[in-house]
């Protein structure tokens, strides 16, 4: 699932010189909740122009993530904990499936997965543009995508880039990330809308 493969509230200063990996296992340990914004590009292989678009999230460990695609179209996918329901507004049709087929080896699985070295690779990968960086790399041998590179600073993710198999990269920025908000208490329930077409469980 494409949508899904993807895929700040600042600390101390002081903590910024910290290295990638230090700055993710600490974003991991001490952020167990958040909510923001985002900005997406897509961009193909062939160079042709990106494909942008925006919305806003929530996430909780572990395996809940709300992820609300706002511009240039409606999509909203929701993880429960144990499902993955995707809801196109403008076809008025939901895709359901297991949360654990579902993310796997995803860069959701980064964000709200249950252990962050379960299916990937972690390896420093530099500085850049003030970000200390970090590639995931897929254990599995199967998964559509070659590599994650995450970007943090404050220890919190600012920059996702994937890179799938078929040369295409997927670039999502954090316009907004607040670590541990109070989230709504239904914020990952999803009951399919009357007249909806579902498919799946």
């Amino acid at each position: 699932m494409r949508i899904f493969i993807l895929l700040c509230g600042l600390f101390s200063s002081g903590l910024a010189a910290a290295g990638g990996l230090d700055q993710l296992r600490a974003f991991w340990a001490n952020t167990h909740a958040a909510q923001g914004a985002f900005a997406q590009s897509v961009v193909a292989k062939s160079g042709r122009k990106p494909q942008q678009s925006a919305g806003i999230f929530m996430m909780q460990r572990p395996g809940k993530l709300r992820w609300s695609y706002e511009q240039p179209y409606k999509l909203l996918l929701v993880a429960d904990g144990e499902r993955l329901w995707t809801y196109d507004l403008d076809l008025n049709q939901v895709t359901v499936g297991k949360i654990d087929q579902a993310l796997g080896a995803t860069p959701a699985a980064l964000l709200t997965g249950e252990g962050l070295d379960r299916h990937f690779a972690l390896t420093e990968a530099g500085t850049a543009d003030g970000l200390e960086l970090v590639d995931a790399v897929p254990k599995t041998a199967d998964s559509a995508f070659a590599r994650v590179r995450i970007g943090l600073a404050n220890n919190l993710p600012r920059l996702m880039e994937v890179q799938d198999n078929f040369g295409q990269t997927t670039t999502l920025l954090f316009t907004q990330f607040q670590p541990n908000p109070i989230l709504p208490k239904d914020a990952f329930r999803f009951v399919p809308p009357k007249g909806a077409d579902v498919i799946g469980e």
